[in-house]
């Protein structure tokens, strides 16, 4: 019997459809099993990656504890040098007023001595005792001539051993400069990373910025005008910065005395007369504490905080527009050492 014209439409369409729809889910398979795959390549290079990091990072700490060894000796040395130069100067002090004391002996004798031979020039012949005594004057004037010889040799080697102390403490000032200048490098480039760390996490958000050595933030969006306190965005803005900071002081080196300092600006407008505080210094002041006990409540180390406030005499900005009075209205991270 002859189906209907609509029904061997339908079984004519279920036949075309069914290949296109399985070459699809082989494909999309396909597809899946390629993202596995370049997904774990990429794992494994990551983890290849952070290996070396860490191999680099120990090695290193081993030279960071080198240096701060060789320069634990280096000052070590200079203390002993310095204390062998001291006694050098007494010594030589004593040998110099002993060489001032036999040169005074010496012109006394040659002064009696001078003295005798002009009485001795008046009388006509010497008798046995004059002869005696000038025999023991000129025997006293050899020896003091001798001792002095030898106070001078034993002068000029003290003077001689104490240039070379001399010589010796300048070298090991210009070791302790290289690795104090090596210091400050070193923690030029932790400040580099954790400023950069910083503009990853705030992103392009309005009032905060980078200026040379220091992180911006415009106090408008922690503060109420005339306000220390913190608003609750303020504090919200400033948790991702406290982690960064809890971080950083995970992978600073020991030896390495950093703060961050957390500094307080204010605009010249004078506070008015029901204002909390006397004086935009006052102010300044305390918006930089409040972000110091934010930060320590946050779980940073109390140690490595520095509150300081600069009131309106650090403007960045000229002019009393309010642009630039909102620029100026600040508060400042700077990463230093103590």
């Amino acid at each position: 019997m002859a189906l209907p014209q609509h029904l061997r439409i339908s079984q004519s369409d279920s036949g075309d459809y069914w290949p296109g729809f399985v070459d699809a889910l082989a494909t999309l398979l396909l597809v899946i099993i390629f993202l596995l795959a370049v997904f774990t390549a990429g794992q494994f290079a990551l983890s290849q990656a952070l290996t070396g990091r860490d191999e680099q990072l120990a090695e290193l700490n081993a030279r960071l504890s080198s240096l701060a060894e060789q320069l634990n000796m280096a000052r070590s040395e200079n203390e002993q040098l310095s204390l062998q130069i001291s006694s050098l100067t007494d010594e030589n002090a004593a040998l110099s007023a002993a060489n001032a004391e036999m040169s005074e002996e010496l012109n006394a004798v040659g002064a009696r001595l001078a003295a005798v031979s002009d009485s001795l020039e008046e009388e006509e012949a010497l008798n046995e005792e004059a002869q005696a005594t000038i025999t023991l004057l000129n025997n006293q004037m050899a020896a003091l001539r001798e001792q002095l010889a030898r106070l001078n040799e034993a002068l000029e080697a003290s003077e001689a051993r104490e240039e070379e102390l001399e010589s010796q403490i300048v070298n090991l000032g210009e070791r302790l400069n290289a690795a104090l200048a090596s210091q400050v490098a070193r923690l030029a480039r932790y400040r580099s990373e954790f400023f950069g760390r910083l503009v990853e996490i705030l992103g392009n958000r309005t009032g905060v910025r980078v200026v040379g050595d220091r992180f911006v933030f415009e106090t408008d969006v922690l503060f109420q005008s005339a306000s220390a306190t913190l608003s609750p965005e303020g504090r919200q803005s400033l948790e991702p910065i406290a982690d960064a900071i809890i971080q950083l002081t995970d992978e600073i080196p020991e030896d390495i005395d950093w703060i961050l300092r957390v500094d307080g600006h204010t605009d010249p407008i004078p506070l008015g007369p029901n204002a909390p505080f006397d004086s935009n210094f006052e102010l300044s002041t305390a918006r930089a504490l409040s972000v110091v006990e934010a930060f320590i409540d946050m779980g940073v180390p109390p140690s490595r905080l520095l509150a300081a406030g600069f009131g309106e005499h650090h403007p960045i900005a000229e002019g009393r527009d309010p642009a630039s009075l909102a620029r100026n209205r600040r508060i400042e991270l700077k990463l230093t050492d103590r």
